[in-house]
């Protein structure tokens, strides 16, 4: 949808409660496209889904826990 500065001016609110919901605006200045206001793509909650970065490490060795088990025993004789 475009909308003129004035028009944006007068109607912020409304006009950004829109723009939440998912619709485009286009800003409109002395007959040119000035802006667009288009929705921030964030997560409905919470923190980013982080499965395709983990699975995209690759572990090298032995497992932590096992490394910690050995050097407990070590320390022990």
């Amino acid at each position: 949808m475009d909308i003129g500065t004035r028009e944006l001016r007068n109607r912020l609110s409304e006009i950004l409660d829109r723009v939440a919901r998912g619709e485009r605006m286009r800003i409109i200045r002395r007959g040119n496209p000035a802006a667009e206001l288009c929705p921030v793509n964030t997560p409905a909650r919470g923190l980013p889904d982080l499965a395709d970065f983990r699975a995209s490490i690759k572990v090298r060795g032995k497992p932590t826990s096992q490394l910690v088990i050995e050097e407990r025993r070590k320390s022990r004789y």
